[in-house]
């Protein structure tokens, strides 16, 4: 059950972030799934750096950090033109 519930607060991670950054992204529920999830590590080892909680474990400042990252994360790709989608091949030609 450990692993569902990872994935879901993955998701809703990845989700919040694409809420809090302004303008559209083009990305899949997948891409919005890996979003999260790797923002959930990342907040989940920050929140074990300085003493709040354990990786795995559900609390208010990893919860924050985990968005903080993957809205971070999610800046990056888009400047990078990840999940450009087709607006990005109409730019091309």
């Amino acid at each position: 059950m450990g692993i569902i519930g990872f994935i879901i607060a993955g998701l809703i991670i990845g989700v919040l972030a694409r809420l809090v950054l302004p303008g559209r992204q083009r990305i899949g529920i997948l891409a919005t799934l890996a979003l999260g999830v790797l923002g959930s590590v990342i907040g989940g080892t920050i929140a074990n750096a300085i003493g709040t909680g354990d990786i795995f474990e559900l609390n208010i400042f990893g919860f924050i950090a985990a968005v903080a990252v993957s809205v971070a994360l999610l800046a990056v790709a888009q400047a990078a033109g990840i999940g450009g989608g087709d607006e990005r091949k109409r730019l091309k030609h």
